[in-house]
């Protein structure tokens, strides 16, 4: 009975503040449904909604509804039924092979890659010789050789060209990001080159209003660039439209470095700092209005008022994910300001992620969720912690600059592992490089950004830009200046797949739980960082086409390819933490063996079999070889991974077990979803 009371009076102590933990119970049911690896089918969709209105009904008629454990259970079923409707909502065709010919579609996206191609997503797709049944809803392909001397691709232009197209690649190893999802969740059925000019086939339609917006935004991003040359007004029109497609790649690369990038992405800060500068200076213009003042609360007016700038703010950014979520959050925060509540608690950051991942579930997996989330609770919890405990941030004149300090390295500490996870990188200089950069945002940059938009309607957005381009000039001056630092960036390997979610749970024990029993939360985070230095890298991975082999030595990870594959090369080198160029890993393989590149794991012998020549020359093999060839092989007596078998498994990881191996691959871990793809 002791024991049933002390678990009561936990629970009573809690009361008003479970609220919090709606957004992680629907995060646990959403990660449920994508750690499967299997596609449920709808009955056993079923039976899980069963379950949880059983819960719900089992609680009312013992009066236990508000039992904590029976809404969580209600909320988590919740959670993965939400998951598995989005899923099949946004259902569309793969392209089931590689194709190459005639490409027409229209254009309603723009950007770069990552080798700083301009970039093209395409809807209404038509594929010579492809059935409108098989043809991808949306293409996305980048513009190479000449066709970036093409005609000038326009926001809702229908061109056509001759290119490549395949479907989208999956990890590039057991458990990387899985492109083949996220490229299911934007209902990109094809990814592709060409090296082909661009031909218009019909100019954007008057009066198109699904395309209005995106005509709007690069008027403005070229009316900004064409005002500030060079990668100022690249990062102008990154801040201003959401297009960062002028800023080249070393002054992105500086960013990174000096944890800055984070500037360039309508995020949390843009939006809070825009719709913060609004709505302070419309309670000054409503104030200064005496018959006004008088008769509306200005206050409320001016939260009125920045939400809807707010709103169009979000127009003109493009709406992507992180866009839509920070102005979730300032949506959160001004209505509960209308409304007479505190605009900034635990309550209102909850409030944004329930509505978040209800409507894109898939979002909790992104770095760009978890990081905002993360910084925006820990600032919360912080800073309500202080205001309750009544700390006092030194004397009035030095709080602004100790709250920018603080807040920094907050949002920093709180953010750090979610990006090393994701980023295998560590800006050592980063709280340097946002004290130096961030109060600019707020007191130069954002202002001059909507004064600039104020003086548009005259043509004065000049006077506007040029204040705005000289706070952007000085955060790029500061990246590049700590970029340049020795030791600027650090790099971590990979962690395994549950560090971040026990991470996650320990963090939010410690933030929402009250009482002592908070701090069993630190048990968890301890434990992840435990398992993360613990976490073991493969001993020699395989590409999922058989072009290029991996294996880890002394040294670090040997490639048997000093060209091609770059972009597996890369993150296989980067999840292994190694800032090395896939040249000088290639330098690591012992030997040259030309076209059969060989190695030794333990007693098993490795034979990289490079291209069709040689792929024909070898005629046997025996069982204490392994053979990955780029080309199929037609051989037994010996395990072989060509692309024919690779295509069933995906990226392979081998790890060395006494005179064995054991043998891991994408298929084994990520199963066989709606978005696989694997070939029949």
């Amino acid at each position: 009975m002791r024991a049933l009371e002390a678990v009561r009076g936990v629970w009573a102590a809690q009361r008003g503040h479970l609220f919090a933990w709606v957004p992680v119970c629907l995060a646990i049911g959403i990660g449920a449904f994508f750690s499967l690896r299997f596609e449920p089918s709808l009955g056993v969709i079923g039976s899980v909604a069963m379950i949880g209105v059983s819960a719900a009904a089992w609680g009312w008629h013992k009066r236990a509804f508000g039992s904590p454990l029976t809404i969580a259970l209600c909320i988590i079923c919740a959670g993965f039924v939400v998951a598995a409707w989005r899923a099949h909502s946004v259902a569309g065709p793969i392209l089931g092979w590689r194709y190459y010919g005639a490409i027409e579609g229209r254009v309603i996206a723009m950007d770069r890659s990552s080798s700083d191609a301009v970039r093209l997503t395409l809807d209404a797709v038509t594929l010579d010789d492809v059935s409108p049944r098989r043809t991808p809803l949306r293409v996305r392909i980048s513009l190479h050789g000449d066709a970036a001397f093409g005609v000038t691709a326009l926001p809702g232009m229908r061109i056509m060209t001759t290119g490549h197209l395949s479907p989208p690649g999956g990890p590039v190893e057991p458990g990387g990001f899985n492109f083949q999802r996220h490229a299911w969740f934007g209902q990109l059925g094809a990814v592709g080159y060409t090296r082909v000019p661009l031909v218009a086939i019909k100019a954007p339609k008057r009066g198109d209003m699904s395309l209005m917006i995106f005509r709007l935004r690069m008027a403005i991003s070229a009316r900004v660039q064409q005002t500030l040359p060079g990668d100022v007004g690249g990062f102008a029109a990154a801040v201003t439209t959401g297009d960062r497609s002028a800023l080249s790649k070393e002054a992105l690369n500086d960013l990174r470095a000096s944890n800055t990038a984070h500037l360039i992405a309508i995020s949390g800060l843009h939006m809070g700092l825009l719709s913060g500068f609004v709505f302070a200076l419309l309670r000054i213009v409503i104030a200064l209005i005496q018959p006004l003042a008088l008769r509306i609360s200005a206050r409320k007016w001016a939260a009125g008022g920045a939400l809807c700038i707010a709103a169009v703010y979000l127009a003109l950014s493009g709406g992507n994910v992180s866009t839509e979520r920070a102005f979730i959050m300032v949506a959160v925060a001004l209505t509960a300001v209308m409304c007479d509540r505190r605009a900034i608690s635990l309550r209102a950051v909850a409030m944004a992620a329930i509505i978040v991942l209800v409507l894109q579930p898939e979002a909790m997996l992104g770095p760009g969720f978890q990081m905002s989330f993360a910084a925006t609770t820990a600032l919360v919890a912080v800073f309500g912690w202080m205001r309750d405990a009544q700390i006092k941030l030194g004397p009035d004149w030095a709080q602004p600059v100790v709250g920018v300090v603080l807040s920094s390295a907050i949002a920093g500490l709180a953010t750090a592992p979610i990006g090393a996870a994701h980023f295998n990188a560590v800006a050592h200089y980063g709280l340097v490089a946002n004290l130096l950069s961030v109060p600019l945002m707020g007191m130069i940059v954002i202002p001059a950004a909507v004064f600039a938009a104020l003086l548009a309607p005259f043509g004065l957005e000049g006077l506007g830009l040029w204040v705005m381009g000289l706070g952007l000039q000085w955060i790029l001056g500061v990246a590049d200046w700590v970029a340049g630092l020795e030791g600027a960036r650090g790099y971590v390997a990979g962690p395994g797949p549950w560090v971040l979610p026990v991470m996650a749970l320990g963090g939010c024990m410690v933030i929402i739980w009250h009482g002592r029993l908070r701090w069993l939360g630190t048990v968890p985070v301890v434990l992840a960082f435990a398992m993360w230095g613990g976490a073991q890298r493969p001993t020699a991975l395989i590409a999922d086409n058989g072009s290029l082999v991996g294996v880890m030595t002394d040294a670090g990870r040997a490639l048997s390819k000093a060209k091609g594959a770059g972009f597996v090369a890369r993150n296989w080198l980067e999840n292994d933490g190694d800032p090395s160029s896939q040249s000088y890993a290639a330098g690591r393989w012992p030997g040259d063996g030309g076209r059969l590149q060989v190695t030794h794991i333990g007693a098993v012998e490795l034979v990289h079999v490079i291209g069709k020549k040689a792929a024909s020359a070898v005629l046997d093999c025996d069982a204490r070889q392994l053979l990955v060839a780029s080309a199929p092989l037609k051989i037994s007596g010996c395990p072989v991974y060509d692309p024919q078998r690779l295509r069933q498994t995906g990226a392979v990881a081998l790890f060395a077990k006494g005179d064995g191996l054991d043998v891991v691959t994408v298929r084994d871990v990520t199963g066989d979803r709606l978005w696989s793809n694997w070939a029949k």
